[in-house]
């Protein structure tokens, strides 16, 4: 009887989002203030002097939300305790909701909630507070990524799993270009990089690599044909990252006509069609399953 209720526990917490509503709240609570952001820009414009830009709150937030959301589903497939997943989940809520609060704020001020040069004193330390919360948030985010590298072979959701994998490693390449900005303190380097970019696509890797192996998982595809699939996906998603990051790195716009950003451009492809094959491959066997047998 108690292997049976074991393995129900188990089973349960395998579940994307399983137990974890206070992080999803969370994401909710970036989401709307994103919206309610993007109301203000349409009635009153995004400047304000002397250095606010209420246009980078309303893509931080957004951007925030949607990290915590990629968080809240996986972090009960993670294979930690119960009590490890409470301190991680714990851990995100006070720091979300000052990077939500400090950027939000700041910038109706009409100060930059990182740099500012026109503040106070006060000003200076919330923005050196806000770049210590940003670097625990990196630390706590590598440490619950190695659970993921830690199982060898994961016998519940390997698909997801192995998706999951990769999109830490994009991860960890979107840290290094936050980092990168508060060297440049700012987003911009060179004649016309823009690190945000680099940013942007490391950290979407949380949602589009793990919701690949999701819909091969689903479609009940043969699993070294998924594998095969999440490994091309994930391969070529990397190699973008890697061609935006040099495209940066010598200080030009990834939006050129040139042969950096053509790559990315045509890798991101290639992982786009990995993407609607496992769509419609989940398509197709629903429609399979639906259809009644006629014995």
């Amino acid at each position: 009887m108690k292997k049976t209720i074991n393995k129900t526990a188990e089973a349960t917490e395998m579940k994307l989002f399983a137990g974890e509503k206070l992080l999803v709240i969370l994401s909710l609570i970036g989401f709307a203030l994103a919206a309610g952001i993007a109301l203000y820009i349409s009635l009153y414009g995004s400047v304000i002097l002397p250095e606010g830009d209420v246009e980078r709150a309303f893509s931080f937030n957004a951007a925030i939300a949607m990290f915590i959301l990629s968080i809240a589903a996986i972090l009960p497939i993670s294979g930690l305790s119960s009590s490890k997943r409470k301190s991680i989940r714990w851990f995100f809520i006070p720091a979300t909701l000052y990077a939500y609060g400090i950027e939000t704020i700041q910038h109706f001020r009409g100060f930059n909630p990182r740099f500012s040069r026109a503040g106070s004193i006060i000003d200076n330390v919330a923005g050196i507070l806000f770049g210590i919360d940003s670097l625990l948030i990196i630390v706590v985010t590598a440490l619950f990524a190695i659970p993921f590298f830690r199982r060898k072979r994961p016998h519940e959701r390997p698909l997801v799993v192995l998706g999951i994998r990769y999109a830490f490693v994009s991860t960890m390449v979107a840290f290094a270009a936050g980092l990168w900005m508060i060297v440049e303190q700012g987003r911009y380097t060179g004649a016309a990089g823009n690190l945000i970019v680099l940013h942007g696509l490391g950290f979407h890797a949380l949602q589009a690599l793990p919701f690949l192996g999701w819909l091969l998982e689903r479609a009940r595809s043969d699993v070294q044909r998924a594998r095969r699939m999440i490994h091309t996906g994930s391969i070529v998603w990397s190699i973008s990252i890697l061609l935006v990051g040099l495209q940066t790195a010598l200080g030009r716009t990834v939006f050129e006509w040139t042969p950096l950003p053509l790559l990315a451009g045509a890798a991101l492809i290639v992982w786009l069609a990995a993407f609607v094959i496992a769509g419609l491959e989940l398509l197709r066997s629903t429609k399979v399953s639906e259809t009644p047998n006629p014995l």
